[in-house]
């Protein structure tokens, strides 16, 4: 498709949305369940009222606050309603022209609205993601069409090193130099991978992009593809995923019928490919070069690096692997320029970040804020703070692989540096708000074991390092724990650490490791409490 049949089109479908005197968005991400009745029974009772041709109903991407689901919202005026139901849908035809439904109504003012930066979101809750004309209209495949028919390559790699972007699957390594490394490997044939296998437990940032702006994704990836000159990539996402995987399967269709995708790609001699891979469910399918294993249809092990899946990737061909949120961003660099998306963040974080709110507070959901802000400003200002009158204890990071930073950091700025110098980690963008009613063991414990039922078995410090951390943790539970059982603890979380094979198992113990930091009184009381720690000071003294 050429830059004026995309604009025909982008100006076609605006002018269908804005021919209705009202729209009604509703919710129809996985975490907003019975969204298409809800659907089914607006459009019956516009019917009734004969209101068809005024106002149009459709489904849209995750608005972001799931804890008040399912989410409908009403335009112009910017209203949203909450926990609707589909008993619901009369009240909300009959109230369009007048007051809205006070039972059901939020305030658009919310700060969990008014606080957020969205741009990887900017368009989740505000398209419909099934219909390819609305992500048009919002802008859609401009920054595609421009890249393939005007712009170098190098050119692009140099616009997103400059824009300073950084991994958002949790490592942050500096995207426009993994791209160049990719781009100056010598090969025949190249590959872009897009890393959608989000596991971490209560982590749900990719697949909210996935279900909520497809095309976004797609987009980023075939610009990197044009940028490092491959000509087909996979999007390995987990099967748990069916929403997420159905409006993928969607969108390349959709891409692959209007030219953005496949051969000659806006009337260029540019081609790309892309199909999905569905992942098991193994967690240690994240890391890269098990995730490569996985697609070419091995068992989805680790292997050693170097070397790197940008020299030999997958088929030992030079591999460009990036997450969903990473892609996302690349449109609006490409759009608005690297010096717009570098003066968001910090000096060495740039742009926003998504994250996955949940746990212990108000506003649990999916939120966007730009890098350096702060912990209290995303738990209080944002989340709406601890709820039942409860208190803040500590805000856990990064997954299994992050750590437990106490209520006494809040102010920390959420960046790569800032969490790494409290003792976590950014990671793909979990965090879990935990209050004073919980126990820090007990967190230590689910990560720890987490990690150790996930570990691919592969090498000898993670599958026992882990079990062994477990069984040490089981016996502060129990309280039968000593001074010994502690050292060893330690000493156990620092040689899984150093000595583990992949960034799975060198990680596990970091949330043990912060909460022995931040939290060690609550290690010691429950030793102080132990029949053989008292035995064991009987018999010394």
């Amino acid at each position: 498709m050429q830059q004026h049949e995309r604009d025909r089109r982008a100006a076609d479908r605006r002018h269908v949305l804005q021919r209705f005197r009202h729209r009604i968005q509703v919710c129809a991400g996985l975490s907003c369940p019975g969204n298409e009745a809800i659907i089914s029974g607006l459009r019956r009772c516009l019917k009734e009222h004969q209101l068809e041709n005024q106002v149009l109903v459709r489904k849209v991407g995750c608005m972001g606050l799931c804890a008040m689901g399912p989410i409908v919202q009403i335009e112009p005026g910017n209203i949203f309603y909450q926990h609707v139901q589909p008993d619901d849908a009369m009240a909300i035809i009959e109230h369009l022209d007048r007051e809205p439904v006070q039972r059901l109504l939020i305030s658009g003012d919310l700060p969990f609205f008014t606080k957020q930066h969205k741009q990887v979101l900017v368009l989740s809750g505000r398209i419909d993601p099934e219909n390819i004309d609305d992500y048009l209209a919002a802008g859609g495949y401009t920054a595609l069409i421009h890249a393939v028919t005007s712009r170098n390559p190098s050119d692009i790699i140099e616009d997103i090193r400059q824009s300073g972007l950084r991994g958002r699957g949790g490592a942050g390594f500096p995207t426009g130099l993994k791209w160049s490394s990719v781009a100056q490997a010598s090969s025949d044939r190249k590959y872009v991978v897009c890393n959608a296998d989000e596991g971490d437990p209560g982590a749900f940032m990719d697949r909210a992009i996935l279900e909520s702006s497809p095309h976004s994704v797609l987009e980023g990836m075939m610009i990197a593809a044009y940028a490092i000159q491959a000509h087909e990539g996979f999007i390995y996402v987990r099967a748990e995923y069916p929403l997420a995987v159905k409006r993928m399967q969607q969108a390349i269709h959709q891409a692959e019928r209007d030219g953005f995708l496949g051969r000659s790609i806006c009337g260029t001699d540019f081609h790309f490919t892309l199909n999905i891979r569905l992942g098991a469910g193994a967690y240690v399918c994240g890391e890269e070069t098990a995730l490569i294993a996985s697609i070419e249809g091995r068992r989805g092990t680790p292997r050693p690096k170097p070397p790197y899946p940008a020299a030999r990737g997958l088929w030992d061909h030079p591999t460009l692997i990036n997450n969903v949120e990473t892609f996302a961003n690349i449109p609006a660099i490409l759009e608005h320029g690297s010096a717009w998306f570098a003066s968001l963040g910090t000096e060495n974080s740039k742009g926003t970040k998504v994250f996955s709110l949940t746990g212990k507070v108000r506003h649990t959901g999916l939120i966007e804020v730009p890098m350096g802000t702060s912990l209290r400003d995303i738990v209080f200002a944002i989340g709406g703070g601890v709820p039942d009158g409860h208190t803040l204890k500590a805000v856990q990071t990064g997954g299994p692989s992050g750590g437990c930073i106490p209520a006494e950091l809040i102010d920390t700025p959420v960046s790569y540096e800032d969490l790494q110098a409290v003792g976590s980690i950014m990671g793909s963008g979990g965090m879990i708000v935990i209050d004073n009613t919980s126990s820090m063991i007990d967190i230590a414990q689910y990560f720890i074991t987490f990690s150790m039922e996930e570990s691919c078995g592969k090498c000898v410090p993670c599958r026992v390092g882990t079990a062994q951390i477990h069984h040490l943790l089981t016996k502060f539970q129990k309280g039968t724990a000593t001074m010994n059982d502690l050292q060893q603890l330690e000493e156990l979380c620092e040689i899984v650490s150093q000595t583990s094979l992949c960034g799975l198992g060198q990680a596990a113990p970091n949330p043990v490791r912060s909460t022995l930091r931040y939290f060690r009184q609550e290690y010691l009381d429950r030793i102080a409490s132990s029949p053989a720690a008292q035995q064991d000071t009987h018999e010394r003294t």
